[in-house]
């Protein structure tokens, strides 16, 4: 995976040339317009898209012999497709599933244990702005290697989600991780709720794909860390999980967090007790990843920007020895400068920064070490990034 983090470093800070340019986030029509991750009908010619998660790409769709059925113009032989049986609901949901899959839905609805009362009327709106959020998050997942396996194939160790709102005695419902379950107020959907919300807690950022990326970290930690090979790796640098959650939280509430904080996490609810501290962190790690890929399949290059940042050097990271630590660390560096540049875009339209934080020597490490947890689960990152 290093290789990925050397090509990824030479190409942030150089600008692309001719056509070898990554476009992982855009893919052509066959009319020849530009699709997107969120399309499900090309604005130009009409042809019905779909995307393909095990590959990640999105292509222009042609009827297949039976009803239903569809061929990808990018593959014309790679078999016969359905589209997800969410496209037609509020979800509009545009992935694909083999025509031979006794399933009705795609690999990301299939995660659903529970959607929203859409006879809420501001339920059908909330819903398809989480499930975009939901499918944003899925498809890195899968395009990672990690496994994404649903509660109704696996209750034990499977993922599933529920989004619910007030009960009817009017109580909101309790959010969270709990054995692969992650839960979400559908509420969360409402910008001026989720605002609000950001400005009781004091955060600096609350999106929909982070609260996703933040809970997700939760059930990898289950699943990647807990009574593995890394548990001791992930007490050194994030803290002895033992230590009483409940009295952290209390405490967290209370005192907030310690004055340094900023010194040594990602963020100020990453003191409250390890495993938030990894949530956030691994939250933090994909936002990282998504954007640079992001950035770069657009062909955005650092090369011109004139911002005298101090790099970090080989001792912030996990294990300084590790053949992959150069190549991570010019990526790390490269997206220090990248995030500067796009925060001082945020700010030339009058928005809040782009990515309003700054990342500590120590949160180096704890970047690191997760990175090579998911190498070592998933191994696809390199393959992937580099066929984009």
């Amino acid at each position: 995976m290093y290789r990925f983090f050397e090509q990824l470093s030479s190409r942030i800070v150089a600008p692309f040339m001719g056509e070898s340019s990554r476009n992982s986030k855009i893919w052509p029509c066959r009319c020849g317009q530009s699709l997107f991750f969120r399309n499900s009908q090309c604005l130009a010619c009409n042809s019905a898209l779909g995307y393909q998660p095990e590959y990640s790409r999105l292509t222009s769709l042609q009827p297949g012999p039976q009803e239903g059925t569809w061929t990808l113009d990018v593959d014309p032989e790679a078999g016969l497709f359905r589209r997800c049986a969410n496209l037609d609901t509020p979800a509009a949901c545009n992935w694909l599933l083999p025509a031979n899959d006794h399933a009705s839905l795609c690999a990301a609805c299939a995660l659903n244990r529970t959607i929203p009362d859409l006879s809420v009327p501001e339920n059908p709106e909330r819903w398809r702005k989480v499930e975009i959020a939901k499918r944003r998050l899925v498809a890195q997942l899968i395009s990672l290697g990690l496994p994404v396996v649903p509660k109704t194939v696996d209750e034990a160790t499977g993922l599933a989600f529920d989004f619910i709102g007030v009960d009817l005695q009017g109580n909101a419902p309790m959010t969270g991780h709990a054995n692969g379950l992650i839960t979400l107020d559908i509420e969360e959907a409402d910008d001026a709720h989720r605002e609000r919300v950001r400005a009781q807690m004091h955060e600096p950022y609350r999106t929909l794909l982070g609260h996703f990326r933040h809970e997700v970290g939760h059930y990898y930690w289950d699943r990647l860390i807990a009574n593995g090979p890394w548990l001791g790796s992930f007490r050194n640098l994030f803290g002895d999980e033992r230590a009483s959650y409940a009295e952290a939280l209390e405490r967290h509430y209370q005192q907030g967090a310690p004055a340094d904080w900023s010194q040594h996490y990602v963020s100020a609810y990453a003191t409250m007790h390890p495993w938030e501290d990894w949530a956030e962190t691994w939250a933090h790690y994909l936002h990282m990843m998504d954007a640079v890929d992001t950035a770069l399949g657009f062909g955005m290059s650092a090369r011109e920007m004139d911002l005298d940042y101090q790099p970090f050097p080989p001792s912030t990271l996990y294990d300084p020895e590790h053949p992959g630590g150069a190549a991570f660390l010019s990526f790390v560096n490269a997206w220090i400068e990248l995030a500067g540049m796009l925060n001082e875009l945020s700010r030339s339209m009058g928005q809040p920064d782009f990515y309003p934080f700054v990342l500590p020597p120590a949160a180096i490490a704890k970047l690191h070490l997760i990175h090579l947890v998911i190498q070592q689960e998933g191994g696809r990152a390199d393959e992937v990034l580099q066929a984009q």
